[in-house]
């Protein structure tokens, strides 16, 4: 166990992790890199929050990779202090599998601050104190020693948080943001921060902690929150919604956890629990899907399918996680779930707030930062821009949006082709490198860069993106993979007749190949009947119906 004072400072490096990449076609790439899920007041890991933390890799494998292996890296990271100012930490791996050895590179993390959030005990403590000692934890290089070197917070990070967990993981994202540290994402599901906010003037008398409030901040790619106001606010707490989130309030929740506080104050289900178990179910689709939590067993059934969920988000299945990188969702639709015109859009909880469109308009949807230092490189958001399959030696368009505000006039950028999703072993390819100017704390830029693949061999590939100041440095991967073909693969071709007198003749290849159409009727002597570089991925020819058999094949010509 680690000693630490949560006014420390030291070397402060991002670390994240991705999934593993199918060689065989390309498609989007469904990566988070650190997921991090925490309980509320009173909680702990050892339920629900566990139960999250292994559906995952049974979503990613079911759901998004099919055939491939369900291998995550687990751990706990468990906050607790003395009563005396002193905190620490302590980090055990659940699974047994470190990140460099799984082929999903992926990091769940159960954060554990039981012992802090016993209400009345002597040590309940504000999450204003636990998001500071947390936030440091996240931010060293030496918090997991199979890191060798790297923090938690490389690559892009999920806060989920119930309760006042909730306020426990917005408090999180601000501290990072104060540290320039972009989160990619926050879940906040039924946020009831102590003392704080809407709860009346009683607030949570007797208690008297008062929790940091739940905002959106300016450093939050994408927030989306889920509450429901159906508890009774004392044996069971409700929720709030907060601005700058997509914000789905759960209307029905009948089912689930059962409020069995004395028997007086009986609301049949608790349903402050059920919006963590309503989250549970975008992740877990089996039905019915059941768990052990607290020595009861939970379970989510055929009927709270149908009554939970509207039927634009399909019993759970196109709703809560779907919006994470491993859902892969887009998170900038237009799209309202509840129907009816002025009801909340995916897109509300998309950062709108900056000098440039990261991609669902312009909009001052954030909670400003009082004070940012800017100290780390962040690549924001990274895509292809052009088409995803070239031939060898062709280019390959991308564009990334960045933020850097630290010391440094410049930070080093470089792009590889990746055979996985893992930027830490050595089977990946240089693309590109180059200098990019500071941004300050208060722009986004945009960047531009063409990709040669001229000594790339053929495959499917993730590209990823690596800035660094030389002390910080930061990676995102694009969501999209690409192919590279050989310039020997051959065009093929498909022959209809039209009319009584001619053939159409497609034939099918790359961009770029200069191809060379040529009919036989003996399939021993050819005759060149034309030539053409294609432009695009098919180019048509038609040919008059010869007098006798004929046969086409396509050639490559350099």
């Amino acid at each position: 166990m680690r000693k630490l004072s949560i006014y420390a400072t030291g070397k402060k490096l991002f670390f994240g992790v991705l999934l593993f990449l199918s060689v065989f076609i390309p498609h989007s790439t469904k990566a988070a890199g650190v997921t991090i899920i925490t309980h509320g007041a009173d909680g702990d890991v050892t339920g629900w929050v566990t139960e999250m933390a292994n559906v995952i890799p049974t979503y990613y494998h079911n759901y998004r990779y099919p055939g491939l292996s369900t291998n995550f890296t687990v751990y706990t990271i468990t906050l607790t202090t003395d009563g005396n100012g002193n905190y620490f930490y302590q980090c055990t791996n659940n699974s047994g599998i470190i990140p460099s050895n799984t082929d999903t590179g992926e990091i769940i993390v159960r954060l554990d601050w039981s012992q802090m959030a016993q209400l009345g005990s002597v040590y309940d403590t504000s999450t204003y104190t636990v998001g500071w000692v947390a936030s440091y934890v996240i931010m060293q290089t030496n918090t997991i020693s199979d890191l060798h070197g790297h923090a938690l917070s490389e690559y892009p990070i999920h806060l989920i948080g119930h309760s006042r967990g909730g306020s426990l993981m917005s408090q999180i994202s601000y501290v990072l943001g104060t540290n320039g540290i972009w989160v990619d994402h926050l879940t906040t599901l039924d946020p009831h921060p102590l003392n704080n906010d809407i709860f009346g003037p009683d607030g949570d008398f007797p208690i008297t902690v008062v929790d940091a409030p739940v905002n959106t901040y300016a450093n939050v790619l994408f927030h989306d929150n889920y509450w429901q106001d159906l508890g009774n606010g004392l044996t069971d707490p409700i929720g709030e919604p907060v601005a700058g989130a997509y914000v789905r309030q759960l209307y029905s929740l009948s089912g689930g956890y059962i409020n069995d506080f004395f028997n007086i104050f009986d609301d049949t289900y608790q349903y402050h629990s059920n919006v963590h178990l309503w989250y549970d179910g975008t992740i877990d689709l089996n039905v019915p899907t059941s768990y052990n939590d607290d020595g009861s067993t939970i379970t989510l059934d055929a009927t709270m399918r149908t009554s939970w969920w509207l039927n634009s988000e399909g019993e759970g299945g196109i709703a809560g996680f779907y919006y994470s990188l491993i859902g892969g969702a887009d998170r900038t639709s237009a799209n309202m779930p509840l129907g009816l015109p002025g009801d909340p859009a995916i897109r509300d909880g998309y950062n709108q707030a900056w000098n440039v469109d990261l991609g669902a308009g312009m909009s001052n949807n954030r909670t400003s930062l009082p004070a940012n230092n800017g100290t780390w490189p962040n690549i924001i958001k990274f895509d292809v821009t052009g088409t995803n399959t070239v031939l060898a030696g062709q280019q390959i368009a991308t564009k990334f949006y960045f933020q850097y505000g630290g010391t440094s006039n410049t930070v080093t950028t470089q792009i590889y082709f990746d055979r996985d999703l893992n930027p830490y072993n050595t089977n990946s390819t240089l693309a590109i490198q180059g200098s990019v100017t500071n941004t300050g704390i208060s722009s986004i830029r945009i960047i531009t860069a063409n990709l040669n693949s001229t000594n790339v061999p053929p495959g499917v590939y993730a590209i990823y993106a690596k800035m660094t100041d030389g002390v910080h440095t930061r990676y995102l991967y694009t969501p999209e993979l690409v192919q590279i073909l050989s310039n020997l693969q051959q065009p093929t071709l498909d022959i209809q007749k039209s009319g009584n007198t001619q053939f159409i003749i497609g034939i099918n290849g790359v961009s770029g190949q200069k191809i060379i159409l040529q009919a036989s009727s003996s399939l021993q002597n050819w005759t060149s009947l034309a030539t053409n570089t294609l432009t695009a991925s098919r180019w048509t020819y038609t040919n008059s119906l010869p007098a006798n058999m004929q046969f086409y094949r396509a050639l490559l010509s350099q």
